[in-house]
């Protein structure tokens, strides 16, 4: 072989060298969970992929995974994953999404997906976990999913949750959850952007909605009202938040958290009372909360017509998760 020859081999070999990265990323990052091509999509607006991270702790009930693209600092991530299945970094993960009263900023998943979608754009699933039976409580033991696409990723609905629910499958496997595998939704879905807003609808039209008891709810005034319907029946948690005539003054938020780690939404942290215009249920071997507030003033909408829209939610609610028990307070 002459040098020139040589000199191209060894120039086609440079240059080929990034993409062979690439494939051996893409197939051994995360225990080869992740699918190519909804990575690629997902990964688009980046360079070549160049670290792979995944932490095991099968003991302590965590597993994590990540990979990453050319670049410096947090643009650098395609996609992130943590699972727990210990209740004590379930209760910390929930206080950081849920402080205070709870009242948080959240989005639905697709029907049929148990998890909601943080304002910073982390989608979050908590599935129930056979293969792991019960804790000390008698509790079913879950596992809480985190999976985070990067700021500079192409966040189109379908390649995240064609990138983030094998993942979660995948956790489920390693962590010995045996939960009942995670389907990607079909059809178009719609971005996961966390400066995406919502679609509101008016409250006579909601009624094939998750929220769809607004419908029937003889809210006064129905015709001038909006819904933003934030839930689906699957979520841990989620909201459905009204607006009339589109003042942000004249609103009322509904909102439903499924697990014992509400709780502490809906107790104060002076005294330990319950707050007014909270209900609680069993569901699923768990407590569940629901609360509202409004705004003030609203006409037509005083102390006790809220307390009956609260009812018409939480028997709603009950009734889509075949709950029961249900008691309101305040």
């Amino acid at each position: 072989m002459t040098s020139a020859a040589a000199a191209v081999l060894a120039l086609a070999g440079w240059l080929c060298a990034p993409y062979v990265k690439d494939r051996w990323l893409l197939h051994t990052a995360c225990d080869g969970a992740l699918p190519s091509g909804p990575v690629r999509e997902l990964a688009a607006g980046g360079g070549h992929f160049t670290e792979a991270d995944t932490s095991a702790h099968p003991r302590l009930g965590d597993y994590g995974c990540s990979l990453r693209f050319e670049g410096d600092g947090d643009s650098t991530l395609v996609v992130r994953m943590t699972a727990y299945t210990q209740r004590d970094d379930q209760d910390s993960e929930f206080l950081y999404v849920f402080p205070q009263e709870g009242f948080s900023s959240l989005r639905p998943m697709p029907k049929g997906l148990p998890g909601f979608i943080t304002d910073m754009g982390d989608l979050r699933f908590l599935l129930r976990c056979p293969g792991l039976g019960k804790d000390a409580e008698g509790r079913p033991r879950r596992m809480l999913v985190t999976a985070t696409p990067g700021t500079a990723t192409a966040r189109t609905g379908h390649a995240v949750y064609a990138t983030v629910v094998p993942l979660v499958n995948s956790a489920s496997r390693h962590l010995g959850c045996g939960a009942k595998p995670l389907t990607v939704p079909k059809g178009d879905v719609a971005s996961t952007d966390p400066g995406r807003d919502e679609r509101s609808l008016p409250v006579t039209e909601a009624g094939g909605t998750a929220c769809g008891w607004v419908a029937r709810a003889r809210i006064p005034g129905a015709a001038e009202w909006q819904v933003e319907p934030l839930m689906n029946d699957a979520t841990p948690a989620g909201r459905c938040d009204l607006t009339r005539g589109g003042q942000r003054d004249q609103s009322m938020r509904f909102a439903a958290w499924y697990g014992d780690w509400s709780n502490r939404l809906v107790f104060s942290s002076y005294d330990g009372v319950r707050r007014a215009l909270t209900a609680s249920a069993r569901c699923d071997g768990e407590t569940a909360n629901f609360a509202m507030s409004a705004s003030k003033g609203i006409p037509g909408v005083g102390a006790a017509e809220q307390r009956r829209l609260l009812k018409a939610f939480a028997e709603d609610q009950v009734e889509r998760r075949g709950c029961s028990g249900l008691r309101l307070t305040g």
